[in-house]
C-alpha cells in the first residue's frame, strides 16, 4: 500500500458530480484541483449497507473540508453510472456535493494498493493529499467497519498546522514546542 511521503499518483477518471444527465459527468484528474489539499476516500461498491454512511457523512461535512482549502473525492470500482443512478435513488447521496470517481479499471486502487485480494474492490481507504500531491495521512478499515469522518477532519487540521501535535489533539489547543 501506497503510504505516507509518497506521490499520490496520477489519475483520469470519469466522475459523477450531479443529479441531472445533462450534467452529470465529468473528468476529474489529480490536477483538477490543483493547489488544495485532496482527501481521496474509497468504498468497496455502490447500493450497499456500510458504504452510503460515510459518503453522506462526508457530504454533510463537505464545507468543513472546504473550509481547510481541501477537495474531497470519493472513488469506488462502479462506473459513473452506477454513481449516478445511486445517487438519484438514495436520499442520503441525492446532493452530494463532491465528485464521485469512477475507478472501473481499478487502476488507481490498484497504484495504491488498496484492491482487495480477496474481494476485487476498493478496500476502505482514505488519503490526505497535500497541495503538492505528496500522501501526508492513509487510514484504512476492515470492508465491514465505516471510518469517523470527523477523525479525518481532525488529522485534516493537525496536517496544516505544520506542527508537533499530542495524542488526541483538536484545532484550538496547543501544540508540542519542543525545548
Amino acid at each position: 500500500m501506497l503510504g505516507i511521503g509518497a506521490k499520490f499518483p496520477e489519475f483520469n477518471l470519469k466522475a459523477a458530480v450531479s443529479n441531472d444527465i445533462t450534467t452529470a459527468f465529468k473528468d476529474i484528474t489529480n490536477k483538477s484541483y490543483k493547489g488544495k489539499w485532496l482527501v481521496v476516500f474509497f468504498w468497496p461498491k455502490d447500493f450497499t449497507f456500510v458504504c452510503p454512511t460515510e459518503i453522506a457523512e462526508f457530504g454533510k461535512l463537505n464545507k468543513d473540508f472546504a473550509d481547510r482549502d481541501a477537495q474531497v473525492l470519493g472513488a469506488s470500482i462502479d462506473s459513473e453510472f452506477v454513481h449516478l443512478a445511486w445517487r438519484q435513488n438514495h436520499k442520503d447521496l441525492n446532493n452530494l456535493p463532491f465528485p464521485m470517481l469512477a475507478d472501473v479499471k481499478r487502476e488507481l486502487s490498484t497504484a495504491l494498493g488498496i484492491l482487495d485480494p480477496a474481494e476485487g474492490v476498493a478496500q476502505r481507504a482514505t488519503y490526505i493529499v497535500d497541495p503538492e500531491g505528496i500522501v501526508r495521512f492513509v487510514m484504512v478499515t476492515d470492508l465491514n467497519v465505516g471510518r469517523n469522518v470527523k477523525e479525518v477532519i481532525r488529522v485534516l487540521d493537525a496536517l496544516q498546522t505544520d506542527e508537533l501535535c499530542p495524542c488526541n489533539w483538536e484545532k484550538g489547543k496547543d501544540t508540542l514546542k519542543v525545548a
